[in-house]
C-alpha cells in the first residue's frame, strides 16, 4: 500500500527536522538531505507519483506567519512542487495551498 501524499511529506517533515537524518527513505528509495549554501537551512528533493518535490526547512528571519512559527520552536517546513507552494508541515500537521 503506497502511503499518501500527506503522509509522505510528515514522514520527510519528520526525518529531516525531528530526527535530523542525513537521507530521507520514502518508499524504498533515499534522498539525501542537503543545507542551503546561503542560510544553512535543510533541504530535500524527492520524486513522489512521478511529480518531483523539494522540502525547505523555512527560513525564520522572512516575515511570513511560518517564519514566526518557525522562530517560536515550531519545526516548520515548506514543500514545492515546480516552482509553487503546495504544502507546509508544521509540528507534524499538514497545511495545503488553495488550487485555482
Amino acid at each position: 500500500m503506497n502511503p499518501s501524499f500527506e503522509q509522505t511529506l510528515v514522514e520527510v517533515w519528520r526525518q529531516t527536522l525531528v530526527e535530523s537524518a542525513k537521507t530521507v527513505k520514502i518508499g524504498g528509495e533515499s534522498y539525501p538531505v542537503r543545507r542551503t549554501p546561503k542560510r544553512g537551512l535543510r533541504q530535500v528533493d524527492f520524486v513522489l507519483d512521478g511529480n518531483e518535490i523539494r522540502g525547505l526547512e523555512q527560513n525564520p528571519d522572512t516575515k511570513s506567519r511560518w517564519a514566526q512559527l518557525a522562530r517560536s520552536g515550531k519545526k516548520v517546513m515548506q514543500f514545492f512542487n515546480e516552482g509553487r507552494y503546495v504544502a507546509n508541515v508544521v509540528d507534524g500537521k499538514v497545511n495545503f495551498y488553495g488550487t485555482k
